[in-house]
């Protein structure tokens, strides 16, 4: 068992379970203490639309954004490959903290937006339950618990701006957690890397889209093929489709009659 799946037996044994009526006081400021320390040493994985955000941010590529500011945790029962953000050599913070807060906030990952929210799926883990729940990181350093100001679950989503992370998060989640993988088979090394390129090296799988063959190989209509080349949330939508084509095999890719054969 890994890390990961230690720390989810956790949650779901003894995390309260809430939903998003649910009520709880929480506010962070810089005039807490403890603002900032919750950037420090924590473990961040970062989506596919987490990437996109960043990256763009930061005005550069995918591959560069991976190279400098990512790590790819091992574990020897992980299914794909899962990227996480590095934290920084000497002092353990996050690499996009300055002494005033994120440097990134408006484009900030996932995690951080739901952020003290927690949020479990039981049938993606170990359990035949099939209801995602809400849990409340109560951390000791996090003086955010002692402020007054009360939301609801839904309340603070809508105002962290989670909501528009949801789409492209449920689509990584038909990849991440397909039946392929829940069943126990294992993606042989090539396929493992076209899991990376296309859910996290988004301009990599550009140019694999555009400079190899594969719109002479694929029916793509041309008007998907006009937003791909600019718009990198059509690109990943268009991407997940294809991985589910080369990694599972099903059948949401057509090849051109002329090109039934295997892609180079």
């Amino acid at each position: 068992m890994n890390n990961l799946e230690r720390l989810n037996k956790i949650i779901l044994k003894e995390y309260p379970r809430l939903e998003e009526k649910d009520k709880f006081s929480f506010e962070c400021h810089k005039g807490l203490s403890c603002f900032n320390k919750c950037c420090n040493d924590v473990n961040i994985f970062l989506t596919p639309y987490d990437i996109i955000r960043l990256k763009n941010r930061l005005g550069i590529s995918s591959s560069e954004f991976l190279e400098n500011y990512t790590i790819l945790p091992v574990e020897a029962n992980l299914k794909h490959p899962i990227v996480m953000l590095k934290m920084e050599n000497d002092t353990l913070d996050c690499p996009l903290l300055s002494k005033d807060g994120c440097i990134v906030y408006e484009d900030r990952p996932w995690a951080c937006r739901m952020y003290p929210i927690g949020m479990a799926s039981p049938s993606d883990i170990i359990s035949n339950e099939q209801d995602e729940f809400y849990f409340l990181l109560k951390e000791p350093i996090c003086q955010g618990f002692t402020q007054n100001k009360e939301w609801t679950i839904l309340k603070w989503k809508d105002d962290q701006g989670v909501n528009e992370y949801t789409e492209l998060g449920e689509k990584f989640k038909e990849i991440s957690c397909h039946p392929f993988f829940t069943n126990g088979k294992i993606l042989e090394p090539v396929k493992l890397e076209m899991f990376y390129m296309v859910c996290y090296d988004l301009d990599k799988f550009r140019e694999f889209v555009f400079r190899s063959s594969f719109l002479k190989r694929f029916e793509v209509e041309d008007e998907q093929v006009k937003k791909m080349k600019n718009d990198d949330v059509e690109l990943l939508k268009f991407g997940f489709e294809w991985l589910k084509f080369s990694l599972f095999g099903e059948q949401t890719m057509k090849l051109r009659q002329e090109y039934m054969k295997p892609i180079q």
